[in-house]
């Protein structure tokens, strides 16, 4: 235990610990003595001179954020002299910086501000000397604007001293010290973007740019400046497993993953990757390739996470699972580690839902979900997991009644929808999740010419398994802009290389047949304008003179999913919602029916995989609940990390361009699919090493200390509030 000392400050004695400062000292016994330069992650500086006092038996005054505490010491921060310094620092700050508080984007969260505030009203006028420097808007995620600095050096402290990267500097210009840019821009400083300076800034000179500023309001520290982990359903740990990787330890990388969802490596290959939209990289050039490195993480797990991995004593519930899809197993999983007998009653021959049956084996690898499935269901659990294979559940609530005290249903989208256009019952009309369950299942087939309506990642997974299967020609045609298309980016780019052709902004009138009943062609054209009104009904204007006739022997509809239930609640026991959805009360998926839950695709309609575990997590939390338990699923499986505020400098770091993976070539990954394994062969070490330092570590943001006021302090008895600046 570190020795103590007493001291007096303002008439209270109070107790500190050996080489603490007398301003932390009197702080966190909530005395507040104001202070701008100083900063409990940076090196005392002592310059701003607002935190002067009095010390007993010391000629003159002290600066109280660099005088250590002894035996003793007899502080006052109220003496005359040393208010009078106070306020003289204070004139000279407002002297140079903006008289218009109220205009100003920090106003309400100014540290200059606050102190003006407690300070009050110095009674001096001194002459305006403003600093007549542009603001700089030309560098990405960080906006200068230096005509508010008040020379604290706090930026420049946290940016050399704490980052050990030294993007900004003092400097003397027109005669004036100043903050400036250590180049032409912040990536010709070597700049890492990590917003330390942003974070320590009191006033509002250096701070993100307004859309960036915005995405963080009504969030804490920890979801605005880290959006990659606030993005993911699952909030799995970004920043850490990424850290891991790029220090080398891939088995602790896939262990983070772990800890939020039971299937790290099929995520590595289909997630959607929200969390590489809102990464800040995008504001440089391209974001992080996240999915890629949790995979290469993943493909590297020794296993080592299973001796911290929870398994709490069998509780004699037990746990019904509908459906053995991501959100059922992920159920499962927890539901029997939490000591609940479970079992999963699925409709399939095999378990993986749509990660099985609608996404095909070149994009998701058979043996990498079967892998993840065997440890799910070969757990070593107290209640254990016991799966029916080939049994459909007509009534999820009579369960209750054969024994089980909860019920979780998971069901998914297994139904295909077809638009009620002519000829949507031809011969060679097809649907796409039956003609991906028969591309499972070895029992697809196409003619030459096929036609994919739609223009998701269903329908892109529906284009590539048609050229897969011989088709001579594969067209795409969707409602929506390509910029629009909700199939990703990536997974366009790929069809289009494999030969597919898009055909964008084209609704479809008809599908045409021949005189025996099978089609021969969609009849399509273009679209003018589309949106929805304020009912969220569809409303288009069509383009005069752009019909034409897709050639077509096969047509995929791809526009939609939805569960295989019937739209009669008394017939599956559960109030539905839109059709057949599953109707739920709250975010946990409670049910109409006490002791049901229910959550994915089933609920929701087709998401995504991430979202239907980050779903089935919360429910088994309150089925936890429900059934005597704490609802705690959380888990440590990772070794702890220090997380080094010493960035340093990466040469060229701002333009360093993403890693791309490895991809089969084509026409390699269409005609020999069956033997040359998943497309997307993902990275090596060298690439995951490289991806891994463009990484900004935004959650090193959150290890400094949050600004703070003199109203976040205790009140001192007596003590007047000054006027506002």
């Amino acid at each position: 235990m570190s020795e103590k000392v007493t001291l007096t400050i303002d008439g209270r004695k109070v107790t500190a610990p050996a080489g603490q400062t007398v301003l932390q000292a009197a702080l966190d016994n909530g005395i507040y003595i104001p202070h701008l330069c100083s900063h409990e992650n940076l090196h005392p500086a002592g310059a701003c001179r607002l935190c002067v006092a009095a010390c007993q038996g010391v000629d003159g005054v002290i600066t109280t954020c660099t005088e250590k505490v002894k035996e003793g010491m007899v502080v006052d921060t109220h003496d005359e002299t040393a208010e009078k310094i106070r306020k003289l620092s204070c004139d000279l700050m407002f002297k140079t910086h903006p008289s218009e508080c109220t205009g100003c984007p920090k106003y309400g969260k100014c540290q200059l501000q606050s102190i003006s505030q407690y300070v009050g009203d110095t009674g001096r006028r001194l002459k305006a000397n403003t600093i007549n420097v542009k603001a700089d808007t030309g560098n990405p995620i960080i906006l200068h604007e230096m005509y508010r600095c008040i020379l604290c050096g706090r930026c420049v402290r946290a940016c050399k001293e704490l980052r050990g990267v030294g993007a900004i500097r003092f400097a003397e210009t027109d005669g004036r010290m100043r903050v400036v840019i250590d180049g032409d821009s912040l990536k010709d400083a070597g700049c890492r973007f990590c917003t330390a300076c942003v974070e320590v800034c009191p006033t509002g000179s250096i701070r993100e740019h307004q859309q960036l500023a915005d995405k963080l309001v009504g969030k804490t520290r920890e979801e605005g400046f880290v959006p990659c982990r606030s993005a993911c359903p699952a909030h799995v740990d970004v920043p850490r497993y990424i850290r891991f990787i790029k220090e080398g330890n891939y088995a602790a990388a896939a262990a983070v993953v772990r800890e939020k969802v039971p299937f790290p490596h099929a995520l590595g290959y289909i997630c959607v990757h929200n969390c590489e939209l809102e990464c800040k990289r995008n504001e440089l050039n391209d974001p992080i390739s996240i999915r890629n490195l949790k995979r290469y993480a993943a493909q590297q797990d020794d296993g080592a996470w299973r001796q911290k991995a929870v398994q709490k004593p069998a509780t004699g519930k037990k746990l019904a699972v509908v459906g053995a899809g991501a959100a059922g197993l992920t159920a499962a999983y927890y539901g029997a580690k939490l000591g609940h007998s479970v079992t999963v009653f699925e409709a399939m021959p095999l378990a993986g839902g749509q990660m099985r049956y609608g996404i095909p084996n070149y994009r998701l690898p058979r043996e990498a979900l079967d892998a993840e499935i065997r440890e799910i269901l070969g757990q070593d659990a107290a209640a254990g997991i016991q799966v029916k294979y080939n049994t459909a559940v007509e009534n999820a609530p009579q369960l209750l009644k054969q024994g089980f005290d909860a019920v979780f249903v998971a069901i998914g989208t297994h139904a295909g929808t077809k638009l009620p256009i002519p000829g949507n019952d031809l011969e060679g009309v097809f649907v796409n999740v039956d003609f991906l369950r028969a591309f499972e299942e070895g029992t697809a087939a196409v003619g030459g010419h096929v036609v994919i309506l739609g223009g998701g990642n269903v329908a892109v997974d529906c284009a590539g398994a048609a050229l897969r299967l011989g088709a001579e020609s594969v067209s795409m045609a969707c409602l929506e802009a390509y910029d629009k298309m909700t199939a990703t980016e990536e997974e366009r780019a790929w069809a289009q290389e494999e030969g597919v052709r898009i055909y964008n902004s084209k609704t479809f009138h008809e599908i045409l047949g021949d005189a025996d009943g099978h089609c021969t062609g969609v009849r399509i054209q273009g679209i003018e304008k589309f949106y929805f009104d304020e009912n969220r009904k569809a409303h288009m204007e069509l383009a005069e003179g752009t019909e034409e006739v897709l050639k077509a022997d096969t047509v995929i509809f791809a526009v939609g999913q939805r569960p295989t239930i019937s739209s009669d609640p008394a017939v599956f026991g559960l109030e539905l919602t839109h059709g057949n959805y599953i109707d739920t009360k709250d975010a946990s998926g409670a049910t109409s029916v006490p002791g049901v839950w229910a959550a994915g695709d089933v609920v929701t309609g087709t998401q995504s995989v991430i979202k239907a575990i980050a779903a089935a997590r919360e429910a088994v939390r309150a089925i936890d609940q429900y059934l005597g338990g704490s609802g705690a699923i959380d888990e440590t499986l990772a070794p702890e990390q220090y997380k080094d505020p010493h960035i340093g400098v990466i040469e060229h770091f701002g333009d360093k361009e993403r890693v791309k993976p490895r991809v089969v070539p084509v026409p390699q990954r269409v005609t020999q699919y069956r033997t040359c394994g998943p497309m997307d062969q993902g990275f090596d070490k060298e690439m995951a090493t490289c991806e891994a330092s463009r990484c900004l570590q935004c959650d090193l943001r959150c290890e400094l200390a949050p600004q703070k006021f003199w109203s976040d302090y205790v009140s001192e008895p007596g003590k007047e509030v000054g006027k506002e600046c």
